[in-house]
């Protein structure tokens, strides 16, 4: 209906007519709209993807959504941003975000959800040891 250059420059101006669904462009998948921060979730296109409430599930079909680029550690692991963290609280967040997003529990998905558990569970791993020594705990505070 509004295709090509009309569609582009209704969508660009914000001027897209109320009640036309949007359609993802032919040649996408999910891995590219991975890299988007939308707040449409890449499995079912509802609304609420990894920036609204749960941050890791789609509330509609709870499919895992792609990491957050813009996330610190110390976010990530509910943290004060500061030199002195509670170990036992960060070790306790370690292992509830490991048992949300271990790719083990992830082997009867799609390979989309395969590749984002990966990557959260490097990124929850990264974090919790950069938060956990005081040395690269000191060293991310001031990058």
């Amino acid at each position: 209906m509004w295709g090509g250059r009309t569609g582009t420059l209704l969508r660009v101006s914000g001027l897209w007519p109320t009640g036309v669904l949007r359609r993802r462009p032919l040649n996408c998948n999910a891995a590219s709209l991975a890299g988007s921060n939308s707040l449409r979730c890449w499995n079912c296109g509802g609304l609420g993807g990894p920036l609204r409430g749960d941050r890791f599930f789609c509330p509609q079909c709870r499919a895992l959504q792609p990491p957050d680029p813009t996330q610190d550690y110390f976010s990530l692991m509910d943290c004060n941003r500061s030199f002195r963290v509670d170990t036992a609280k960060l070790q306790h967040r370690y292992q509830q975000l490991q048992r949300l997003v271990h790719p083990d529990f992830f082997s009867q998905k799609s390979q989309t959800e395969k590749d984002f558990s990966e990557k959260h569970s490097t990124l929850v791993n990264d974090a919790y040891k950069t938060l956990l020594a005081p040395l690269s705990r000191g060293l991310y505070l001031v990058s």
